[in-house]
């Protein structure tokens, strides 16, 4: 990985939801709010949590791939710009129709 060089909370805090997730996954294992007393239910909560963390993770994994894309093709094309120049004209084709009584 290219970010070895940064601590994992360097790291997180340029993702703001992950980090929510991570202090809800610690509350859990810390039971902060002194709620959960059966393992099944801490259980539930985790995976609750982990699912909801792996559907964000994904979406900025995705949003991050559509900008790389998008820089990507720009780069490539920015030299096939092409320019505005005004309104287009249109063509029109005059038709003619027989006209039957």
């Amino acid at each position: 990985m290219k970010n070895k060089n940064f601590s994992l909370e360097e790291r997180i805090k340029k993702y703001p939801q992950l980090h929510q997730r991570f202090e809800l996954l610690l509350d859990i294992v810390e039971d902060a709010e002194a709620e959960l007393d059966k393992a099944n239910a801490a259980e539930e909560r985790v995976i609750q949590e982990l699912k909801q963390m792996g559907k964000e993770a994904l979406q900025h994994w995705a949003n991050e791939k559509e900008s790389q894309k998008t820089r990507q093709f720009r780069e490539i094309n920015k030299q096939d710009v092409i320019k505005n120049k005004g309104k287009k004209k249109l063509l029109v084709h005059n038709v003619r129709r027989d006209k039957h009584l």
